[in-house]
């Protein structure tokens, strides 16, 4: 028994073929046989070349979504079941946490679903018709693929309406904890998967909080430390050694006046990090050895579960947090730097005392904000909007520190991005050196062809004064 067909229009774009699993209704020229929605067509050229099988929808712009290249009768729990278990075998190859993205949607796959892992709960996200109406036979197969003590769904997200769906949570299958311990490169975070934003956190940036580690150290020499012989320190005449020193005894850090440091972060950068949410850069930046963190995010809540997860952590002596808007606290960061150097230039009436915020600056800042611009009309704005975060952040960088910057909206091209970086920059009078640039984790692989999944960029620049 075959499937309905698909028949693409002659003067289309062979997305398709490029690798794209999107097929719009405006390539389409006509469906033959009767078709359900949610239900499997096959799709085939203007001459009758079978292309692929997906799921159709009439009620979507994207009317299918391919789902197979070779015909397929039925998106069963066996099908469901070979699919997983290509994920589980993915993961446990290139991601070293448990914890993780399982599903990531097209990338594999398995279209219009997301599914995490969460300690023993799998959180899962139903994004289209054809996904929604096997809800049985998914859940059959993520219990014996991945055998979950809980099954819960975060369907509460606003792109079901374009596929005619009403937004959905709750428990799915077992017992689901409403607040979960997990682990990411060996650090403990807790995760509410109910009131979290999407599935309760990102996994997203898993590689790219660890590649900070080598920014956290190396700070000391800016604070006149170095490292001297005990024996040498202890008697009062500590003489610096050179990073390759000679000494036979035991190297400690001295200050400038020669007395040994015993705070065991003398070497560690001052950070700060905007839009932390629940803090998963800072809890990096202190494990990698940094001196003092100021963790920010404009939500309370938020920033409580930051709080707990420092001290989950044994961080808390080294982390202040601040509860405020990040544009707001960067600009008065910023605009005190300004009145400071006029009051020492004399431009200021300095018997007034200041107001606000002293002006501080860190050696390492991390901007990693929502999405700016979660449609293409919206391009525009979040131009401005990244360009005034980095160009506040970067005004704030301590000369040859780093910035750490990040953009999730998939409509703000990379090329885009790293312009309008380049444009704070120059406003700022500010030389980038770009040290990294990377996109979504493992977890999240991309698809050539699938522009709409490489959404993530995230950059590390190194911060000079002109």
């Amino acid at each position: 028994m075959s499937n309905p067909k698909i028949w693409l229009q002659k003067a289309r774009k062979k997305r398709l073929e490029q690798g794209h699993p999107w097929i719009y209704a405006s390539e389409i020229d006509r469906l033959e046989g009767e078709a359900q929605p949610g239900g499997l067509v096959d799709v085939v050229t203007h001459q009758g070349r079978y292309l692929a099988t997906g799921y159709w929808n009439p009620k979507s712009q994207i009317t299918v979504r391919v789902v197979s290249y070779k015909p397929i009768q039925a998106m069963d729990a066996e099908f469901f079941k070979s699919r997983l278990l290509d994920c589980r075998n993915h993961r446990r190859r290139f991601v070293a946490d448990a914890d993780c993205r399982l599903v990531y949607g097209e990338a594999d796959f398995l279209p219009g679903l997301v599914v995490d892992r969460f300690g023993g709960v799998l959180v899962v996200q139903l994004l289209t018709l054809g996904m929604d109406g096997r809800r049985d036979e998914l859940i059959e197969a993520l219990v014996e693929v991945f055998r979950p003590q809980g099954i819960y769904e975060r369907s509460d997200v606003s792109v079901r309406a374009l596929e005619g769906l009403e937004e959905r949570t709750g428990v799915l299958y077992g017992e689901c904890p409403v607040v979960i311990e997990i682990e990411e490169n060996g650090l403990k975070l807790e995760v509410d998967i109910v009131e979290g934003q999407k599935t309760g956190y990102f996994f997203d940036q898993r590689e790219n909080r660890a590649a900070i580690k080598p920014l956290m150290t190396g700070w000391g020499s800016r604070s006149g430390i170095r490292l001297a012989d005990r024996a040498t320190a202890q008697a009062g005449g500590a003489e610096a050694l050179s990073e390759s020193g000679s000494s036979a005894g035991e190297l400690v850090p001295v200050n400038s006046n020669g007395k040994i440091v015993t705070f065991p972060y003398w070497d560690g950068a001052s950070v700060l990090e905007c839009f932390a949410h629940t803090g998963s850069f800072t809890l990096h930046a202190c494990k990698y050895g940094a001196k003092k963190v100021t963790c920010l995010d404009v939500s309370e809540h938020a920033i409580e579960t930051a709080k707990r997860n420092v001290v989950r952590n044994g961080f808390e002596d080294r982390v202040e947090f601040v509860v405020a808007d990040a544009f707001d606290y960067l600009r008065s960061q910023v605009k005190a730097i300004d009145e400071r150097k006029l009051r020492g230039g004399g431009g200021i009436d300095t018997s007034k005392k200041m107001e606000g915020p002293a002006g501080r600056t860190w050696d390492v800042v991390i901007l990693d904000p929502p999405a700016f611009a979660k449609s293409k009309s919206a391009v525009p704005g979040a131009c401005r909007g990244y360009k005034d975060i980095n160009l506040q952040g970067m005004k704030l960088v301590n000369d040859g520190g780093y910035l750490v910057t990040a953009s999730c909206s998939y409509h703000m091209r990379p090329e885009l991005f790293l312009e309008t970086i380049q444009e704070a920059a120059a406003d700022a009078g500010k030389l980038l050196r770009l040290v990294e640039w990377r996109a979504a984790g493992k977890d999240h692989p991309q698809l050539l062809g699938v522009n709409e999944g490489h959404y993530l960029k995230f950059a590390i620049f190194e911060v000079r004064s002109k």
